[in-house]
C-alpha cells in the first residue's frame, strides 16, 4: 500500500464510526510507516485503547449535535457556516502539523479540510455520491469540489456494485481520477465458538440527543417482552432493567463478544456499524435510521432489499413487534 513514509491520519468525529474504521487501516500501515494520529476528545478514547504507542496530535473538533425536532439534513444546513469554519481551521492546523512532523502523506476520513497541496493527500469515504432530500446538485457539487482537493479516494467497500454494502453512495460514474476500493473495514473480531446469550442486542451509536432518545424508546420496548433477554451497548445508562444487561462503552474485545453472543442486532443504519455486522457475519438485524439522516435512511432501504434486514422508523418503535 504505502511504505517508508510518515503518515498523518485524521478521522471525522461525528460519532466514533470514522475513527473505528480507521483502526484496521492504521494496523496495516504502521507495519512499514511511521503513523501520527489526529484526535479530538471523542476519538482519543478509541486510539488510546488501540494504539497507546502511537503519537497523537490534537485537531479541531466538530462537536456536532443532532436535534430532537429538526431532521438532520436541516440541522446541518443551519450549522453549515460553523462547519465550514472548522474545515478552514483544520486545514490551517494541518499545514502546521506537516511542517513540524515532516509528514509525507495525509489520510483524511471524511474531514474535508485535511488535505495539502504540498504532500500526497488521501480521502476515505463511502459517500462519493450524496443522498439529499432537496438541492441534490448543490450538495453534490460541494462534496465533489472538496473531494477533488485530494490526490486519491479510498472507498471502504467492495468494488463490485452487485456485492456492495453502500450501493449508490459509492458506485456510479466517478468524477475523481484516482479511486481505490479498499474493502469493508472493522476493528471487531469474529468469534464463532460462543453460544447465543441474548435474543436481541441494542447496539447504540451516534451523537446526542438522538442516542439517548433511541435508548429510552428501546428500554420501554424491552419491558414489553419480559420473556426475552436483551443486551444494550451504550455510552451511559443510570437505569436498571430486569431483562436488559447494560454494557457501557465496552472495549473492542468485549464488544466483539457481545455481538457474537446476540441472535439479533438492533441498531442505527450507520455505515461503520453495517460494515461491522457484515464482517462479523450477523444476518439478523433491525435497522433504525436516525430521523432525517438521509444516508442512513437510504442504507436502511438498501439493506432491507439486499440483505434482508428489517427496518423500523424511530417514531414507530412503540408499535414494532419483536420476535
Amino acid at each position: 500500500m504505502i511504505s517508508g513514509k510518515t503518515i498523518f491520519i485524521a478521522p471525522l468525529d461525528w460519532g466514533l464510526g470514522h475513527a473505528t474504521r480507521c483502526v484496521p487501516v492504521i494496523k496495516q500501515l504502521k507495519q512499514e510507516n511511521k503513523i501520527i494520529i489526529g484526535v479530538t476528545a471523542l476519538t482519543k478514547k478509541v486510539f488510546d485503547e488501540e494504539f497507546p504507542e502511537i503519537e497523537q496530535v490534537k485537531i479541531p473538533a466538530y462537536n456536532v449535535k443532532y436535534s430532537k425536532i429538526l431532521p438532520l439534513w436541516l440541522k446541518l444546513f443551519f450549522d453549515w457556516p460553523g462547519i465550514s469554519t472548522i474545515i478552514k481551521q483544520e486545514n490551517a492546523v494541518l499545514q502546521e502539523i506537516t511542517l513540524k512532523h515532516k509528514i509525507n502523506v495525509v489520510i483524511s476520513d471524511n474531514r474535508f479540510g485535511m488535505y495539502s497541496k504540498n504532500i500526497h493527500s488521501i480521502f476515505i469515504t463511502h459517500q462519493v455520491f450524496l443522498k439529499t432530500p432537496f438541492a441534490k446538485g448543490i450538495a453534490q457539487g460541494i462534496n465533489k469540489n472538496y473531494i477533488l482537493n485530494f490526490d486519491e479516494v479510498w472507498i471502504p467497500d467492495l468494488e463490485s456494485e452487485k456485492e456492495s454494502l453502500s450501493a449508490e453512495l459509492s458506485h456510479g460514474k466517478h468524477f475523481h481520477p484516482q479511486i481505490k476500493y479498499i474493502g469493508p473495514q472493522t476493528r471487531l473480531k469474529k468469534i464463532i465458538s460462543l453460544q447465543i446469550r441474548y435474543d436481541h442486542l441494542f447496539l447504540l451509536s451516534g451523537p446526542e440527543p438522538q442516542h439517548s432518545v433511541l435508548r429510552e424508546k428501546l428500554i420501554l420496548k424491552a419491558k414489553e417482552y419480559p420473556q426475552l433477554k436483551f443486551a444494550m451497548v451504550t455510552n451511559k445508562c443510570d437505569r436498571q432493567i430486569k431483562n436488559v444487561e447494560v454494557f457501557i462503552s465496552p472495549d473492542v474485545g468485549k464488544l466483539s463478544e457481545i455481538i457474537s453472543q446476540s441472535k439479533s442486532i438492533i441498531c442505527r443504519s450507520g455505515y461503520s456499524t453495517l460494515m461491522d455486522l457484515y464482517l462479523l457475519d450477523k444476518k439478523e438485524m433491525i435497522l433504525i435510521p436516525t430521523p432525517g439522516q438521509t444516508e442512513q435512511e437510504y442504507l436502511g432501504c438498501y439493506w432491507k432489499e439486499r440483505f434482508g434486514a428489517k427496518v423500523c422508523k424511530q417514531k414507530n418503535i412503540s408499535s414494532f413487534k419483536f420476535d
